[in-house]
């Protein structure tokens, strides 16, 4: 008898193999099969944008945030990515008989707190307790809903040959954070991670550069690999990464080669791949870098139509390594 493992929920091969076979195959809709971030739902003369996230971090709080923080940024990175204003978040809590209260008013207060730094409300919610050993702590599902200006169509089918890529920010942090947090290797750091809502870094930039943008993406399970990979086979292009342009702290670099791990494939939960029309891409920079959240921001890649669907990294000392979509997950329970 065939069961689910650990590795069809990391964001490779394995998940998105279990996607197309039990749910694309039931729930055949063209919105659904674009797999991107949210689906753009037309109403009422205008298109809302409407996504839906889970959250099953350990452990539940981590330099630099907690589950309720990551839960607000998650929901609201899903709708800015697709140029969506957010206009409110559910969200739902299964928590296990004997968590702790005090830790339960400290997700609560991180999270209101999120959302209204924000400015995106949480409107509507549920909560259920569950039995001793039937969960593990917290989990939290979220969904949340946005409005897409007429005009504005963004999406991972929309990248073109001659298109370039930039990132937001450092790479890696939220993995390699988390990680350390878990103390299963006795490393210490002061690295935190990324965790931030984008909306406001984001969605000025739709609002100035429109249609030149052509796909956003926030690369968290994964990371940036696996989203890439993602964009590559939906636009059908293939993308080639510059390793020298690619910002990696040192710390979050010289851990993953400690452990054995690649960067490229850490989870990001504060950071964007915007991949645009190509006489826009250092505008699009310069107004990133002027920015606290964009500050690191650089162009790393360009597409290409050749070998559509190919992801590769062109190394500091002229090589070429592909970059799969990746078989397995490097860190569960990441986000």
């Amino acid at each position: 008898m065939s069961i689910i493992r650990l590795t069809q929920g990391g964001g490779g091969e394995a998940t998105a193999n279990l996607i197309k076979e039990v749910f694309w195959s039931r729930l055949n809709n063209f919105e659904l099969q674009k797999g991107n971030d949210a689906a753009i739902l037309r109403y009422n003369g205008g298109n809302l944008a409407f996504t839906t996230d889970s959250f099953v971090i350990t452990p539940w709080k981590f330099p630099g945030g907690d589950i309720g923080k990551l839960a607000v940024c998650g929901t609201i990175n899903d709708l800015a990515v697709m140029g969506a204003t957010p206009l409110g978040i559910a969200i739902s809590f299964i928590i296990e008989e004997g968590f702790a209260l005090a830790d339960l008013e400290t997700i609560a207060q991180s999270l209101a707190e999120t959302a209204q730094a924000a400015g995106v409300a949480v409107v509507t919610g549920d909560t259920k307790v569950v039995n001793q050993g039937a969960a593990d702590g917290i989990f939290i599902t979220t969904s949340g809903v946005g409005t897409v200006a007429e005009g504005i169509k963004l999406g991972g089918e929309m990248a073109q040959p001659g298109d370039q890529v930039l990132v937001t920010g450092t790479l890696g942090d939220h993995g390699a954070a988390v990680l350390l947090a878990r103390g299963e290797w006795g490393l210490s750091s002061e690295l935190q991670s990324d965790v931030a809502p984008l909306n406001g870094l984001l969605l000025p930039l739709v609002e100035e550069f429109g249609n030149k943008i052509r796909v956003m993406r926030d690369p968290t399970r994964g990371g940036l690999a696996t989203t890439l990979n993602e964009i590559a086979q939906q636009s059908k292009v293939a993308i080639r990464l510059q390793e020298e342009a690619l910002p990696i702290r040192p710390e979050v670099r010289g851990l993953a080669e400690l452990l054995g791990l690649d960067p490229l494939y850490l989870a990001n939960e504060g950071k964007a791949l915007i991949v645009v029309a190509p006489e826009v891409a250092i505008p699009i920079l310069e107004s990133l870098q002027k920015t606290s959240l964009g500050e690191n921001a650089a162009i790393i890649g360009v597409l290409e139509a050749e070998h559509p669907g190919l992801v590769s990294l062109r190394t500091r000392s002229g090589g070429e390594r592909i970059l799969p979509l990746g078989s397995g997950e490097h860190l569960p329970r990441i986000c």
